[in-house]
């Protein structure tokens, strides 16, 4: 028996009756949580634990970048384990602010399991783009991953009809910033950008009767579609490198 306002019920009685109740939903169909935006902040603490590893284990880094002839040979996991090494303090540290602050709140707007799929796909989209257009440079980095957040920023916030014109004003000086500098992968931080904003805009604007699946189907499509692309230009770099 468990104590109530008006005496005492049963353990079942309080279970089933907790099964009635609707459970709160985010704005786009995640489920409501309290508390910290936990998935920003564990891959912000992923990244800083893998700056250490990387700086602490020497030949760490080049093995972990994305460098398209180790990937064409099999390491298809350098296509997810370059967005989680950084080039230098500086490096890390524009990443880790810009996912501090754009992050939480799109993680509370989207719900944890939604954010942690646009992130994924935003930086797959970064690193497959790279893949697709670059050959002999390591790339290395969470731009790609943040880019997206900074397309699904504005793509949530023009759905909520909220400002977007600093959401703007931070992608064009992030894209100006990306051509005039050198040494910064512009297919990466284009690839990232485009990813999450499509992949947000499928999210957001589906409609609420059919909402779960198909941002479950954009999802899964999207995984699809950078496998195939994957596939693709594996087979190219293949014929180019060994025959």
């Amino acid at each position: 028996m468990r104590a109530a306002a008006v005496g005492h019920q049963c353990v079942e009685c309080v279970q089933e009756g907790a099964r009635t109740i609707r459970q709160p939903q985010t704005q786009f169909g995640g489920r409501e949580r309290a508390g910290m935006p936990v998935i920003t902040y564990a891959l912000i603490a992923i990244n800083v634990l893998m700056f250490i590893l990387q700086k602490s284990a020497a030949g760490l880094q080049s093995q972990l970048t994305l460098w398209p002839p180790a990937v064409a040979d099999g390491q298809l996991y350098r296509l997810v384990t370059s967005a989680f090494v950084h080039y230098g303090t500086t490096h890390l540290l524009l990443n880790m602010w810009a996912l501090y602050v754009v992050g939480p709140p799109l993680e509370m707007l989207l719900g944890r399991l939604r954010f942690g799929a646009l992130y994924a796909l935003s930086l797959l989209g970064g690193s497959v783009l790279v893949y697709l257009l670059t050959l002999n440079t390591a790339t290395a980095g969470a731009s790609g991953a943040v880019f997206g957040l900074f397309g699904a920023t504005f793509v949530v916030a023009k759905r909520l009809n909220l400002d977007m014109r600093w959401v703007v004003v931070v992608i064009v000086i992030n894209l100006v910033f990306t051509f005039v500098a050198r040494g910064i992968s512009w297919q990466g931080h284009v690839g990232g950008l485009v990813t999450g904003a499509l992949v947000a805009a499928a999210y957001v604007y589906a409609p609420r009767e059919h909402r779960n699946a198909i941002q479950a189907a954009v999802t899964v499509f999207a995984l699809g579609l950078f496998a195939a692309l994957i596939w693709w230009r594996t087979g190219i770099l293949a014929a180019e490198l060994y025959l």
